[in-house]
């Protein structure tokens, strides 16, 4: 799984992207723990909500706030391949 950051966007190889995940690869946070951690003590919002749960699935089209670090929507790789 890799992500690619293009404009605040993120481009992701696979169908989702947990938060926890999403954290690590844009070097919010170096691991899981960390990010759970970091998501107690740092509001994210995800479409407009807030959620802290590292597990949240995040798929094409979400859009994810972290105050602070910024804005970015994320596109699927998978979504734009056409027959």
């Amino acid at each position: 799984m890799g992500c690619e950051i293009l404009a605040n966007i993120v481009t992701i190889d696979s169908d989702y992207v947990t938060l926890g995940q999403l954290l690590q690869m844009l070097d919010v946070v170096e691991s899981g723990g960390m990010a759970k951690a970091f998501l107690s003590e740092h509001p994210i919002y995800v479409n407009g909500e807030q959620d802290n749960r590292r597990g949240r699935k995040l798929r094409n089209g979400d859009v994810i706030l972290v105050p602070g670090k910024g804005k970015l929507r994320l596109n699927n790789l998978r979504k734009q391949i056409c027959c």
